[in-house]
């Protein structure tokens, strides 16, 4: 999948919805954040990252203005790499949800389940839902190691 960057407002915020695969075909062009007063990168459609994408994520948003930049909707590829890269978001940033895989034993579903800041996170603590079904009513456990997948929260 091609690599896109779309701009729109939602209020006084700038989104810039991403999508596609962040590698070397990726074109992080500088986005017009003029007037932006805040700038939130949407990632749920963002499908794949390798080593080259990852080197020019960092120089992109470097370019934002830190103070104002949140992430939402990150899939697990970005928590990954939000946990492994140093300076893959830059500080300041404000991670506004993001996705957390689960997984049913008996039939072998996987779902992403969306936590939210103030709802399932806040201040670094992580209150997972108490129950997380799949469409079959089976209950699904978490799954990702939750010591290393919300390391990002405490940093």
């Amino acid at each position: 999948m091609s690599f896109t960057v779309s701009k729109k407002q939602e209020g006084s915020n700038t989104v810039l919805e991403v999508a596609g695969n962040v590698d070397e075909d990726a074109n992080f062009a500088p986005p017009d954040l003029a007037g932006a007063s805040s700038v939130i990168l949407d990632l749920e459609k963002v499908t794949a990252i390798n080593s080259v994408g990852i080197r020019e994520w960092i120089k992109w948003v470097k370019s934002f203005p830190a103070a104002a930049l949140a992430v939402r909707k990150c899939p697990k590829i970005i928590v990954d790499q939000i946990n492994m890269v140093a300076g893959f978001l830059p500080a300041g940033t404000k991670v506004m949800s993001f996705y957390v895989p689960y997984y049913a034993d008996t039939s072998g579903n996987e779902k992403m389940v969306l936590f939210e800041n103030g709802k399932e996170f806040k201040d670094g603590k992580v209150t997972a839902p108490a129950e997380v079904k799949d469409d079959s009513g089976e209950v699904m456990e978490m799954d990702v190691i939750e010591a290393k997948y919300f390391k990002f929260l405490n940093g």
